[in-house]
């Protein structure tokens, strides 16, 4: 097949990673494959470096960027679409919300039979933003959705938002979850390489680190783990808060850390690379993630698979992975929740312990890279099938 991906930016992210396992294994199995990228701006990092010479083309579009821009935007449109022609895909497939409005109305408008798939790894719409900005987005994306031959959730949460908000049919939506590189987090990690990252960052070797991977943006919730570290660092004398990740909330973030005195209770590791979050997550005792919106963010089943338990926010698809045998689950901006749920996985290393090994029992199967693109391979297929019926 002829596949043509499109997705907004290639920063460090979920959607990103995704995208990239994607092309990488949808090209080592014989399909002809291009990645059609806007430019990765901002502070979040980015993923060109991994996507070289992975067996796929990659193509940079300018004005593709995350924000609305009429003028660019409309560029962008004329360029894709131009791509399009020229490249005569099978399949087009959008991730991510500008790329998948962009890239469905300009593959819909070519004058050439392609089905046309959208992942949707997040909805711009929720409700931590203005009702007419909610109507807006909804509206453009029930729009889209009339160009769409069919959806990929990364959650069933994510089915299930978009169907209750009018876009698409049940009949058209699959479930596939966000493919992880599982043998870099299944993998233990030498004692001494971990014993060096604490080193690092200044961590006691006997400390229990709590670990955060998000960035450092708004709605990602790191204020409401500071508001919890406040009080559990009275105590418990050896925990420690371990925030991986760069955003424009860097300053503000730490200037709060510092204020409140707890500058040697909470590190920030800034910016790290992709190869680097497995060790970063093994050399932690709790990942505590509590974003107030994720599809299913991927630092969950990363840290299962490092045997590590999680404390998150039950938010979209986190309780399709997080359970009582897992980790613990909080109602999101429930500070004494958190607060609970952290304190007993402090206070009780053998819980931690118990919890870990049952959530890598838990996800081994569904995170892996093959199982994803079995299913959107699979999709592919009867979409093309069908097409020749």
């Amino acid at each position: 097949m002829k596949i043509v991906h499109i997705i907004t930016r290639l920063i460090l992210g979920g959607a990103q990673e995704n995208t990239l396992i994607t092309c990488k294994l949808l090209a080592e199995r014989g399909h002809n494959v291009t990645l059609i990228t806007g430019p990765a701006i901002g502070p979040e990092g980015q993923l060109f470096e991994q996507s070289q010479n992975q067996g796929f083309n990659i193509i940079t579009v300018d004005e593709m960027i995350r924000s609305i821009a009429l003028y660019k935007d409309l560029i962008a449109y004329c360029k894709i679409k131009k791509l399009l022609r020229e490249l005569k895909p099978d399949i087009v497939h959008t991730h991510s919300a500008k790329a998948g409005i962009l890239g469905r109305f300009a593959a819909s408008g070519i004058e050439i039979d392609t089905k046309i798939v959208h992942t949707i790894h997040g909805l711009a719409f929720h409700e931590y933003q203005s009702k007419w900005l909610n109507r807006f987005y909804i509206a453009i994306e029930k729009a889209a959705a009339k160009k769409t031959d069919f959806f990929i959730s990364v959650a069933d949460a994510m089915t299930e938002q978009a169907l209750a908000a009018g876009i698409g049919s049940p009949e058209k939506f699959i479930t596939a979850y966000s493919a992880i590189e599982e043998e870099d987090f299944l993998q233990s990690k030498p004692e001494q390489l971990k014993k060096e990252f604490r080193k690092k960052y200044e961590i006691d070797q006997d400390a229990v680190v709590l670990i955060t991977v998000a960035r450092l943006f708004k709605l990602k919730g790191h204020k409401y783990i500071i508001a919890s570290a406040e009080r559990l660092a009275k105590q418990f004398e050896k925990a420690v808060w371990l925030f991986v990740g760069d955003g424009n909330l860097s300053g503000k973030l730490k200037e709060e850390v510092y204020q409140l005195g707890l500058a040697e209770k909470i590190k920030f590791t800034g910016l790290l690379s992709p190869d680097e979050i497995p060790l970063a997550i093994s050399s932690s005792d709790v990942l505590v993630h509590c974003s107030l919106r994720e599809g299913l963010a991927r630092a969950l089943p990363q840290a299962m698979l490092s045997a590590k338990p999680v404390v998150s926010f039950d938010t979209d698809g986190a309780k399709e992975v997080v359970n009582e045998n897992t980790g613990r689950l909080v109602k999101p901006k429930n500070i004494e929740q958190l607060i609970n749920s952290c304190a007993e996985l402090l206070e009780n290393e053998q819980l931690r312990e118990e919890l870990g090994l049952a959530g890598r029992e838990f996800v081994k199967e569904k995170f892996a890279p093959a199982k994803m693109v079995d299913t959107i391979e699979g999709v592919y297929k009867k979409l093309l099938e069908e097409k020749a019926l």
